[in-house]
């Protein structure tokens, strides 16, 4: 992997979601559950490949409706549950795939039967707009949402 200079856009989004901590950390890293809500809209997840433990790598396919699949995949660099996960990101496929990877860091607050969740996600390809990873993890917390209010056990 190749370090990008701190100049490198980056965004950091926060929202608290209505389940405990485990419940969210499981949702994010559980391949049957990401297969459930993975993907900003009317994407799907039809396949979640997850080795959950540093140095393990994760396969996430979305499916957008009438489109060719995508992939993005990386390395976890850290993970600490259920309150940290670090991971490198790469899309697979396409031009942004030669690429240094860019880097997520998700934190899972406890704040009882709610969690306080935080993305920070750096490094984008030269010629991505952040707003677009923007747009996406905006997307996804409207369907992890949805995903717990169905499946947590608060």
């Amino acid at each position: 992997m190749t370090e990008r200079p701190a100049s490198s856009p980056a965004l950091t989004m926060t929202r608290v979601l209505d389940a405990p901590r485990a419940d969210v950390f499981r949702a994010w890293t559980d391949p049957e559950s990401l297969r459930e809500w993975w993907g900003p809209g009317d994407f799907t997840c039809p396949s979640a490949e997850v080795d959950l433990r540093r140095g393990g790598r994760y396969r996430l396919v979305m499916q957008p409706p009438g489109g060719p699949e995508i992939v993005v995949a990386g390395v976890y660099q850290e993970v600490d549950p259920p309150s940290r996960l670090v991971y490198t990101w790469s899309w697979e496929g396409g031009p942004a795939t030669s690429e240094p990877d860019s880097v997520v860091t998700v934190e899972f607050r406890d704040l009882g039967n709610r969690t306080e969740v935080v993305v920070s996600h750096g490094g984008f390809p030269p010629g991505h707009s952040i707003s677009d990873y923007e747009s996406g993890w905006a997307a996804g917390f409207v369907k992890v949402e949805a995903h717990l209010r169905r499946t947590s056990r608060a």
